[in-house]
């Protein structure tokens, strides 16, 4: 079922040029120097046939909800994955956009230094001028109304984002939105999944930053819950 992406006009670029590549459930908007759409679609076919050849051979990578063992040789993109479940105790599969992204974007900076891609609202950038990434949390009066600053000299950097209450990604929790800083793109998918778990309520949101503190390689945590919202680490906010 299609479903609208209100968020792909949240990062400012009218410097680059923007293009889409879709592949069954991977959906990427892209924006770099130049249509890069082939190089696009092949590297993603690429990554896309290294997990799914994954899957194949060990099924539980796929289905588990807690991190599982590395088998068979994988290729790098899956040893990222499992690394990344083992940080944060999530399933691996809770890492593949953020993951898909980033093996993506090391493809095609090979064509263009200024690159952004964003996978299901899972974002990694690299960029030589400041950049702003705004953020959508559904309902909540906070939605599109603050965006993160993205500065070049911290970029490569990703930018995931988890929410119980937009989208159909598994979540157990109930925050609008949580949103990861990491230089991984795998390892903020996965905390975002991790962090948003704990939130159930209003209440929760500085366990949910407290969980974030203890994940090595996060550098900041965003956590919208209705109108309240908590914020730890490398994170410059502005209003939009």
């Amino acid at each position: 079922m299609y479903e609208k992406r209100t968020y792909r006009n949240l990062v400012r670029t009218d410097d680059l040029i923007k293009f889409e590549v879709i592949v069954n459930e991977t959906d990427l908007l892209i924006r770099a120097e130049k249509n890069l759409f082939f190089e696009a679609k092949e590297s993603v076919l690429k990554y896309r046939n290294q997990i799914e050849t994954y899957i194949s051979t060990v099924p539980s990578f796929e289905r588990s909800l807690v991190p599982v063992k590395e088998t068979h040789h994988p290729p790098e993109i899956i040893k990222e994955m499992i690394s990344a479940s083992r940080l944060t105790n999530v399933g691996p599969m809770a890492a593949v956009a953020g993951a898909i992204a980033q093996s993506v974007a090391r493809d095609l900076l090979h064509f263009s230094r200024e690159l952004i891609i964003e996978n299901g609202g899972d974002i990694y950038l690299t960029t030589s001028k400041e950049r702003l990434v705004g953020i959508y949390a559904g309902v909540s009066p906070l939605s599109l109304k603050i965006g993160i600053v993205v500065e070049p000299q911290k970029t490569p950097l990703a930018i995931c984002t988890s929410s119980g209450t937009v989208g159909h990604s598994l979540s157990f929790g109930k925050a609008d939105a949580v949103c990861v800083l990491s230089e991984s793109g795998a390892l903020a998918d996965a905390a975002a999944t991790a962090i948003g778990n704990v939130i159930r309520k209003k209440d929760d949101i500085e366990k949910g930053l407290e969980r974030g503190k203890e994940i090595e390689g996060v550098s900041g945590v965003l956590i919208i819950f209705g109108e309240k919202m908590g914020v730890w680490g490398e994170i410059r906010l502005v209003g939009l």
